[in-house]
């Protein structure tokens, strides 16, 4: 609805809406510009602390979970989805602009010169990516290590609990959403002024509207079949494709430039940088008339990455499973950064050097149109027409591959997903890959390069205010998560129990290496597992506790053929008189009586069994289920069309992923049970003993 609103309102009434937000953002940048600032420089800090602290030896995932993809791939996928297209624009267009027209001192000196460059890598630099890096690590953190859904909302759960399924959860996604929406837009839009002039200039396509408007469509057609071919094809592919290119181009200007020039001034740029850091990140320009200039750009910069951060966050978390925290912030902030300090190192210091040797043009065309300046700095090298056709190509795979990534992400964030890898339906991502088009098209219209700045500073309020209830959501569950595993630390350590009538040694270690069948699995896991969780069951709550067992999967609990109802039942002592049965409550049998572990029904095949004690923060969980994982590569034989084997994969309270107990028998898992229920009992008895400590310390 509101994105039907403003881009309907930008169509049918473009002078207005122009107006409107040329006014909203400069109220905004008065009254949110230092908040802006202020906010981006400590989320940086957060992130890098994050990494730096012993939280950043956490894995995103389960702690045996490893990498999905190698490091050329990730990182080619890391930079093509949080650069896009603009960065052919601004590369050449922000450096230019800054030596002619300086913030501070005289234009058109050294000095002017060395700021320029700077300002480029300040505004692209790793203040931006941190915004990226903190949704990203906390998606990743609460969707593969916590299990909840790959999306915004899933990052509050520890502000908010289950609400995040409620309407407040809704509308931190659709902010999200609209952020990501109109801050992809604004790249495409950038994007597209820059392709149709390139067009202009290879071809008979003529420069403006028209041409733009078709290469939206374009863009759409594309970044649908990409998008629908999943990550690990189109995305994956044009990625890279787009990184070498890349980089063949700023090669290809380095060396038929003056080179010398370009490698020197490269690490006197990186030195004026990291020295000047801590004075750009905190400066709001309060001294002095700069509201125009730090409006268009600073707190534009900063707005664009905010509003992309929903966008860019989680697609970084969708393709960094199995990293710890700490691999992940370092290698999003130094592998992008390496690239864009390259890029705009060779290209804004070539367009400076070309203008200080002569080439007044290229100033004077990018003060005219900004999209100019790439095109005028690549004629001024040799082979001119296949660089800016290469430059062309460049441009329009950015532009791909930043708006397939927005459509997957965007389809994501609007559906119900079962699982983290899971992604929303093609027919979703062609939906929101289109919805972005006519958004870009709208504002177009509206004014060009001017409306989508602002409109993207205007989105970037509201996700403003998540990305610090993000913040606090992550601080708070790291937190948590370290206090529990400091006080599972100081208990014994997990091991899987080799008490019990043991499994001969050589079954054992036939067990490990042989390829498991799932139906195989199924049948031993209600033969052996099931018994021993239904035993322990029963013993517990013949001691007054509270403990529920649940089956799924078991075959023949219902009426129906090949359906599957779970079996759960909860046994507890309660206030009996002595003699008295406990009572059982079953939500599938509906009976008042305990379910004996020698029956039928307990040794029938399942997929999953569960045994829950307690409820509240005391639960433990006790869980196993059927899961299919590749066979050991050393198998001594492979079952026909399988490459995968089954295991009995155990999740318990207080130990960080799960581990295998295919091969175990019933006496050796309940001898495993135990020792992790002991534990846990260890563990809150020391925590009800330090909180009774720091108690009586409290007191007067």
């Amino acid at each position: 609805m509101i994105i039907t609103l403003i881009t309907g309102w930008a169509f049918l009434s473009p002078g207005s809406a122009q107006a409107t937000l040329g006014t909203t953002v400069t109220w905004i940048t008065r009254v949110f510009g230092s908040f802006y600032i202020a906010l981006a420089t400590v989320i940086l800090g957060f992130v890098i602390w994050l990494a730096l602290s012993r939280f950043g030896r956490i894995r995103l995932g389960p702690e045996n979970s490893t990498p999905d993809y190698s490091l050329l791939t990730w990182a080619a996928m890391l930079f093509a989805a949080g650069i896009g297209t603009d960065i052919l624009f601004f590369s050449v267009a922000e450096p230019v602009t800054h030596y002619l027209t300086p913030p501070y001192g005289e234009a058109e000196t050294v000095e002017a010169a060395r700021q320029a460059v700077v300002w480029g890598l300040f505004h692209y630099g790793i203040t931006g990516w941190g915004m990226y890096l903190l949704v990203g690590v906390a998606l990743g953190y609460f969707s593969y290590r916590r299990g909840l859904p790959l999306s915004v909302r899933s990052a509050l759960y520890p502000i908010i609990g289950q609400r995040i399924g409620g309407p407040l959860g809704h509308a931190v996604d659709t902010a999200a959403l609209i952020g990501t929406i109109f801050g992809v837009a604004a790249s495409l839009g950038i994007g597209v002024v820059q392709l149709s002039l390139g067009l202009s200039l290879v071809t008979p396509l003529p420069n403006g509207t028209a041409t733009q408007v078709a290469l939206v469509l374009l863009a759409i057609v594309m970044a649908s079949v990409s998008a629908t071919t999943g990550l690990d094809r189109g995305i994956r592919l044009l990625s890279q494709l787009n990184v070498l290119l890349g980089i063949f181009l700023a090669l290809w200007v380095l060396f038929t430039g003056n080179t010398a020039f370009l490698v020197g001034a490269f690490v006197t740029n990186i030195g004026d940088y990291a020295a000047r850091f801590p004075a750009l990140t905190l400066d709001t320009m309060a001294y002095g008339d700069h509201v125009e200039w730090l409006s268009g750009w600073t707190l534009f910069f900063w707005a664009w990455w905010m509003a992309w951060a929903s966008f860019v966050g989680m697609f970084l978390a969708r393709i960094s499973r199995g990293r710890t925290i700490r691999e992940f912030v370092f290698g999003s902030l130094i592998i992008p950064f390496i690239y864009v300090a390259m890029w705009i190192n060779i290209f804004g210091d070539d367009a400076i050097d070309l203008i200080r040797s002569g080439h007044r043009h290229l100033g004077e065309a990018v003060q005219a149109a900004p999209e100019q300046g790439i095109y005028h700095l690549l004629s001024a090298h040799p082979a001119a027409t296949f660089t800016i056709v290469l430059a062309v190509v460049v441009g329009l795979l950015f532009y791909v591959t930043s708006a397939d990534s927005g459509a997957l992400v965007m389809a994501n964030l609007s559906s119900t997903l079962a699982e983290p890898e899971d992604d929303g339906p093609a027919w979703l991502r062609i939906f929101w890959a289109a919805i972005t088009g006519i958004v870009t098209i709208a504002m177009l219209l509206v004014g060009g390069i001017p409306a989508l700045q602002n409109a993207t500073v205007i989105m970037a309020v509201p996700f403003s205010v998540v990305l610090i209830l993000i913040m606090v959501g992550l601080f708070t569950a790291l937190t948590q998560e370290d206090r529990q595993q400091q006080l599972y630390d100081l208990t014994a350590t997990d091991s899987v129990s080799a008490g019990g009538d043991a499994v001969p040694w050589s079954e054992r270690l036939a067990s490990l290496i042989a390829v498991v069948g799932e139906d195989q699995a199924r049948v031993a896991l209600g033969r052996t597992v099931a018994p021993a969780l239904h035993r322990v069951a029963q013993e517990l709550a013949d001691h007054g506790v509270l403990v529920r067992v649940s089956v799924s999967g078991a075959e023949g609990a219902s009426g129906a053929e090949g359906a599957a109802v779970p079996e759960d039942s909860t046994l507890s002592k309660e206030s009996v008189a002595p003699g008295d049965s406990a009572r059982v409550e079953s939500s599938s049998q509906g009976a008042e009586s305990i379910p004996r572990i020698e029956s039928s029904s307990d040794n029938a095949p399942c997929s999953a069994v569960t045994l829950t004690v307690g409820e509240g923060k005391s639960q433990f969980v006790y869980a196993v289920s059927v899961e299919m994982k590749p066979s050991p590569s050393f198998a001594g034989h492979m079952v026909r069309n399988a490459d995968l084997s089954a295991r009995h994969a155990v999740r318990v309270t207080g130990h960080q992923g799960s581990y295998d107990i295919y091969g175990l028998s019933t006496d050796q898992v309940i001898h495993d049970l135990v020792d992790h229920y002991e534990r846990h009992l260890g563990v809150l008895a020391l925590a009800q003993q330090l909180k009774e400590t720091r108690g009586h310390a409290t007191q007067p």
